[in-house]
């Protein structure tokens, strides 16, 4: 499953005129795998529709809703915006829920409760985003913050005077862009900078989730990991005018991560400088969706060299431990 998936993956990034270059087992799954993506684009069509016709009905959520979400599949820096927006509203005194699936064992989810830990971050894991959320509202309490978000926001880093609200004021809906049973106050769109459209396929065939015209329902478009793009100049404005084409309006930001520290697999929380790996052989193990970015920016800290063991997105690597120690 692990080959096919890599398989799989290959074909989403290589664009239509470098096809005959892959191998024949990568060109055989194209007729499959075409037939798979006007299936799925045939039922998203029949589920928007659904949805945006009102034959579906949508929830709207007693606080605001902030949806963080992306066009394509893993690697557009979706869970840490999610894990900073949470932040910046903590700061702000108010009280954030993410609401998150929870996919493959909710790694995502553990990841962000260990980093909001010292938050009033909540943190509602499950499909039925409604019923976690009502479950949620239920326990800890919820205040409308509409009328004083815009205040708090606009001086996030002002101390808050009295006591904390722990109540819930607002739901951040992480990968919530496709998901229509909520209803959305503001669509932040993350775009991974390195490959925003992949090979311009819906899902299989491609990395789409939808198609690049589905902007038009965001408020926000952040471009991530901008800083590891080889020509900033060219490739960003090529980006932001696409966005621009769909709609003129948009305000588009970029954003990048950058490495504080490293820390031992079984101790959290110890702290190890990234300088630690200058001039080292470094092995780089990842599990995550653009693993491409990972290590790009490894290399930027100055590594001796770098070497790659890439699993599929949220791979649970505890059986594969052995083998990448030897």
């Amino acid at each position: 499953m692990e080959r096919l998936k890599h398989v799989v993956t290959q074909i989403a990034i290589t664009p239509d005129c470098r096809l005959s270059e892959l191998p024949l087992l990568h060109r055989s799954l194209l007729p499959l795998l075409s037939l798979a993506s006007s299936i799925y684009r045939f039922s998203l069509f029949l589920r928007r529709r659904l949805y945006f016709s009102g034959l579906v009905h949508q929830r709207r959520l007693p606080v605001p809703v902030i949806s963080v979400g992306n066009l394509t599949w893993g690697g557009n820096g979706k869970t840490p915006m999610v894990e900073f927006i949470a932040r910046l509203l903590d700061e702000a005194g108010i009280g954030p829920l993410i609401l998150t699936r929870g996919y493959s064992g909710g790694d995502e989810a553990k990841m962000l409760h260990r980093h909001l830990l010292q938050t009033s971050a909540r943190i509602g894991v499950g499909a039925n985003r409604i019923a976690t959320a009502a479950s949620m509202f239920e326990r800890h309490g919820y205040v409308n913050s509409c009328d004083t978000l815009s205040e708090k926001l606009s001086s996030p880093y002002k101390s808050v005077s009295g006591p904390k609200d722990e109540r819930i004021g607002v739901v951040i809906l992480d990968d919530g862009m496709q998901h229509w049973r909520v209803l959305h106050d503001v669509e932040i769109v993350m775009l991974n900078g390195l490959m925003p459209w992949g090979n311009n396929h819906l899902l299989p065939r491609g990395p789409l989730r939808e198609s690049p015209s589905a902007l038009v329902r965001a408020d926000i478009v952040v471009i991530h990991h901008a800083d590891l793009v080889c020509v900033p100049d060219t490739q960003l404005r090529m980006i932001e005018s696409t966005v621009h084409n769909i709609d003129a309006t948009l305000p588009v930001f970029h954003s990048r991560m950058a490495p504080s520290h490293f820390f031992e697999v079984k101790n959290p929380h110890s702290r190890l400088s990234p300088r630690t790996v200058q001039n080292m052989v470094v092995l780089c193990v990842s599990a995550i969706g653009f693993p491409n970015a990972f290590a790009q920016a490894i290399s930027k800290i100055g590594p001796l060299h770098v070497d790659r063991l890439d699993f599929s997105d949220h791979h649970l690597i505890q059986a594969d431990v052995s083998f990448f120690q030897r």
